[in-house]
This record gives structure tokens, C-alpha cells and sequence, in this order.
């Protein structure tokens, strides 16, 4: 279970006006993990799992970048917490069934600070956005014809 989330750098620059085609290539990493502890009420402490992560869009050619650090602290019971932290150790790898929930987490809220990130250096967004497409009475007339 996700009990914390903070992001410790944000970074956005904005390189050469972009011309032509920009790529945009978004990537996610967990850097380190390890244990550390976190206060439940007045002096409860409870063990948890301390994921450290990298986040980063770059933009295609040289246009500009958004890089992202932060942690995500994870609690899980203390036999699962240390083959957790003895599997990252020995060959640096996670349970499937736990990267998927870390990453979407992860995903979510840095796709949502590097939009707004994006807007403030005047960079195109990291991450379609819908569009409104107008159309003429001629085509919508033909969407609904059933015939």
C-alpha cells in the first residue's frame, strides 16, 4: 500500500525553438530502493519501503527537457518488505504484481506536474490531449445516415 509520495527536484528547460516534427519520448526508472521508517500518529513508527525515481521527457531535437526526482514510500508487512528489499540488493528487480501499481502511481502524478511544467516554459505537452474536432452538417449528416 502507497502511504507517501514527494517529489525532491523538478526540472524543466526549454532548449532551440522547435521546427518541424518534435519527439517526445517520456521514461520512468526506480534509481534505488530501500527500507526506511514513517510516523503513524504521535510515535508510532512503521517500517516501510523507500522507492527513489527518476522521471524524464525530452524533447526531440534538442527542443527542451523535464526531468523529475522524488520518492514513493511503500508499506507491506515485514516478512514481504525484506524479500522485497534482499530480490532489489541481490539483482536489482521488483515483483511484477507490485511495478505495475509503483508506475502508474509514479506515471500519474509526474504526467500531471510535467504538464503543468510543460505550459510555465512554453513547451508542447508530454502527453496528448484531447481535441475538439468540428464537423460540417454534410458529414455529420452522413455519420448518421443508416441505410
Amino acid at each position: 500500500m502507497i502511504v507517501g509520495f514527494g517529489f525532491t527536484k523538478l526540472n524543466a528547460e526549454k532548449g532551440e525553438p522547435a521546427k518541424g516534427k518534435i519527439d517526445i519520448n517520456n521514461n520512468v526508472a526506480i534509481k534505488n530502493v530501500q527500507e526506511d521508517s514513517f510516523s503513524l500518529g504521535k510515535d508510532k513508527q512503521q517500517n516501510v519501503i523507500k522507492f527513489n525515481f527518476e522521471f524524464t521527457s525530452k524533447y526531440e531535437p534538442n527542443v527542451g527537457s523535464i526531468l523529475f526526482e522524488g520518492e514513493l514510500l511503500y508499506m507491506e508487512d515485514s516478512k514481504k518488505a525484506k524479500e522485497i528489499l534482499s530480490d532489489w540488493k541481490k539483482d536489482k528487480k521488483l515483483p511484477k504484481e507490485m511495478m505495475a501499481g509503483l508506475l502508474n502511481t509514479i506515471l500519474t502524478r509526474c504526467n500531471v506536474q510535467a504538464l503543468i511544467l510543460s505550459q510555465q516554459v512554453n513547451l508542447p505537452p508530454p502527453i496528448p490531449l484531447p481535441k475538439v474536432q468540428m464537423q460540417t452538417q454534410a458529414q455529420q449528416a452522413e455519420r448518421n445516415y443508416i441505410g
